[in-house]
């Protein structure tokens, strides 16, 4: 067994029925101050209200809560500054503010504690700063979407090759291909704008977990801290992370849209592609190779992506098994969640800037567009609207494909007399359907990439940008100043 830790009365809020402090060791492994010292706005923004219906009940007279909003309001500069003066002895922010309280208003500062209990402070706390962090990652995701939406604008009617399985398909426009990413990030953000809705209740004077007894207002902290309404029942209010998992959710799998991103700039970027450049601000060289241009910050992106998957595995592992109400193993919640945020916050002004200093090689694209007999399927829908079943069409243009590789041509290096021999529906006329912009434009759904089509989407693409770019760009009621 380690020493005796000598925390007596100093960062605990317990410890009355005990005869001495907590083992050394059993005081390390539970000190959770050098990650929940984060939560110090939205610990405070809580003790603010809280002061203010302590007074209503009558436990604070105005001048105690006066006092007392003036020392939270204290103590909130010393943590800006970053100056609170913690001790060994602190166990977490909790009792670290109100130890400060107490050393600076005496018995006045323990006051406070009426009525509350860390279990339903700290999911109050972490529900704050969740719901600014989705916020928060909305509108990286609008500047991210925004780039993209740049680029597509500035490069419209260029033509690039569509894959599946990672051959040539049939051509698109680049602008098509680009705005592909603005609608799967428009859904990472819908993903965590939902979160941000479901996690947006009141769990304070839930208590320890079945409510108090002083008739504390649960509404009144619900209006104060700006949350939508009271959580339902004060045993789930102070037991459930679901909200903690779906926001890690969401970021799990923004992450994950953001690796295949970052999959595809690395292949476009290199030499056999050689469809895109990464500008020099977001590349690196070889330290022994002086040729190399490296995309790192792709690289990266794609390698940050297993690390925001495990902060949620991490935190589904924590909670699969915990009885109600709350438990200490929910002290593990916040590092997940830490994590994940601070993650794709490092990670997505890096992936923007980098999307934003791609240039594309417009003959290159250009010819891989048609490349690997990419109009073939063009050819098959012409053999359908001359009345040739599909599947007949379909093997038809097989023998033709078949044809051209054994002349080392692609279809429009065939002779139109002798593709016209080939089948009956055929003419010499067909030839003319081996032109990449009619093949484009031929696909004029309002999803498809026609120009007309692709004109028309960037509209919409740059309302959705905007839209979350404004989120992003909104105040924060109770935010974090760093990311641990």
């Amino acid at each position: 067994m380690g020493e005796e830790q000598d925390v007596t009365g100093a960062g605990r809020l317990w410890g009355g029925r005990f005869t001495s402090g907590p083992d050394a060791a059993a005081w390390a492994l539970g000190v959770s101050t050098g990650f929940d010292r984060h939560l110090w706005r939205q610990d405070l923004a809580g003790s603010r209200a809280h002061t203010h219906e302590l007074h209503r009940i009558g436990v604070l007279t105005a001048d105690e809560r006066d006092g007392l909003l003036a020392a939270l309001d204290r103590c909130g500069g010393l943590f800006a500054a970053d100056a609170f003066p913690f001790l060994p002895t602190d166990e977490d922010v909790h009792g670290a503010i109100e130890r400060w309280l107490v050393e600076e208003l005496g018995s006045l500062g323990g006051k406070l504690r009426a009525g509350r209990s860390r279990n339903d402070q700290i999911a109050s706390d972490l529900r704050l700063w969740c719901r600014d962090a989705c916020d928060d990652l909305v509108g990286l995701v609008g500047e991210l979407q925004q780039a993209f939406v740049a680029q597509a604008e500035a490069h419209l009617g260029w033509h690039a090759p569509g894959y599946t399985h990672l051959q040539r398909g049939q051509p698109v426009l680049l602008s098509h291909h680009l705005l592909a990413y603005v609608w799967m990030l428009d859904r990472d953000a819908g993903r965590l704008r939902d979160a941000r809705a479901r996690l947006d209740e009141s769990t304070l004077a839930s208590g320890a977990l079945a409510g108090q007894t002083l008739g504390l207002d649960p509404q009144a902290y619900a209006d104060h801290l700006g949350f939508a309404r009271v959580a339902p029942n004060s045993m789930d209010a102070v037991a459930s992370r679901d909200f903690a998992l779906e926001v890690l959710a969401a970021c799990a799998i923004l992450a994950v849209t953001l690796s295949r991103l970052g999959e595809e700039i690395v292949l476009w970027a290199t030499s056999e592609f050689a469809f895109a450049r990464v500008g020099d601000a977001f590349s690196t060289g070889s330290s022994i190779m002086p040729q190399k241009r490296n995309p790192d910050i792709a690289e990266l992106v794609r390698g940050k992506a297993g690390r925001v998957i495990g902060d949620l595995v991490a935190l589904l592992t924590t909670v699969k098994a915990l009885p109600l109400t709350y438990d200490r193993d929910l002290q593990e919640d916040k590092e997940p969640v830490f994590d994940a945020v601070g993650t794709l916050r490092l990670v997505l002004p890096a992936i923007t800037g980098t999307v934003a200093s791609l240039t594309f090689d417009r003959e290159r694209l250009a010819a891989a567009s048609v490349g690997g007999f990419a109009l073939a399927t063009d050819l098959a829908e012409e053999l359908v609207t001359r009345g040739v079943p599909f599947r007949e069409a379909h093997e038809v243009v097989g023998e033709v494909v078949k044809l051209a590789e054994s002349r080392g041509v692609d279809l429009d290096g065939l002779d139109p007399d002798e593709l016209a021999s080939l089948h009956p529906a055929l003419d010499t006329e067909v030839a003319a359907r081996f032109d990449p912009q009619q093949a484009i434009d031929r696909r004029d759904g309002v999803n498809g990439t026609a120009t007309a089509s692709v004109r028309a989407q960037l509209g919409r693409a740059r309302a959705a940008a905007a839209a979350n770019r404004t989120v992003g760009a909104g105040p924060v009621v109770a935010g974090d100043d760093a990311h641990p």
